[in-house]
């Protein structure tokens, strides 16, 4: 299998055309990012007002139950109901967005909610005490806080989508899931070994760049990243307090009786 592969991946005839690596590749990540954009719009901004008001918590509920929802059941019933409806390509490629939107919704929104949820009560008491309101607090305070879950939301997402737009190719769109579902149908192992290795090395490389993002535009005092490897740190409090009991102890010493040998 691995030299059949080999041979497969080292073919210039899978490098070129409309059935080309490079062309699959366009294709996923276009069906990737365009479902990642409608879900982002959707979900995040229903994330903050979620967790900044406390109202609706049952929409988080509601959208990790979508994930019970049969992905590919779910792909042929938009399909086969949008599908008349609509002319052209449209009618394969709005059905497979709407289905990986979807998909893509309940991290995005949980990890919104949770962020926004675990924020520091204190942070937001001091943000209003020094007179901001309350879309300051949210823009300024929270969202800086809840970076870091945000962040594992959209890398959820993204590894999700990225596996399941495979499923596209079944209601006869491109992408990646072409490899893999052609590579079946005609006995072709190899293109489909090879669709599903792109696959798993697009998601990893999406996933490091998040991952990259994430340590850039997050502040290290919320990722742990500031502290001494050593243990924690200590304060100028607990610097304080060690000199106290230290200048006691040297007071103590120097004032006690010497009594002749």
């Amino acid at each position: 299998m691995i030299p059949s592969l080999v041979s497969w991946f080292t073919d210039p005839a899978n490098w070129s055309g409309e059935d080309g690596i490079p062309a699959r590749l366009l294709e996923h990540l276009q069906y990737t990012l365009l479902s990642l954009l409608v879900a982002a719009v959707i979900a995040i901004p229903l994330g903050l007002w979620v967790g900044h008001t406390g109202r609706a918590r049952w929409l988080v509920s509601l959208a990790n139950s979508l994930r019970a929802v049969p992905t590919l059941g779910l792909l042929f019933v938009v399909a086969l109901w949008l599908g008349p409806k609509i002319q052209g390509d449209l009618a394969f490629t709005l059905p497979s967005i709407l289905v990986l939107a979807l998909l893509a919704i309940p991290p995005l929104l949980a990890g919104t909610y949770a962020g926004i949820e675990a924020v520091d009560p204190a942070a937001r008491d001091a943000a209003k005490g020094v007179g901001m309101t309350g879309a300051q607090v949210l823009r300024q305070v929270e969202l800086p806080n809840a970076l870091p879950l945000l962040y594992s939301g959209i890398r959820s997402a993204v590894l999700q989508v990225v596996a399941t737009a495979t499923i596209a190719a079944y209601i006869g769109l491109g992408g990646l899931g072409r490899y893999l579902i052609d590579g079946i149908a005609l006995g072709d192992y190899a293109r489909a070994a090879g669709g599903a290795v792109i696959v798993a090395v697009l998601a990893l490389l999406l996933d490091g760049l998040l991952a990259l993002a994430q340590r850039r535009t997050v502040s290290p005092g919320l990722t742990g990243a500031g502290r001494p490897v050593g243990g924690r740190g200590k304060d100028s409090r607990d610097r304080e307090v060690e000199a106290d009991a230290t200048t006691d102890a040297s007071t103590r010493v120097s004032v006690s009786p010497r009594f002749p040998a």
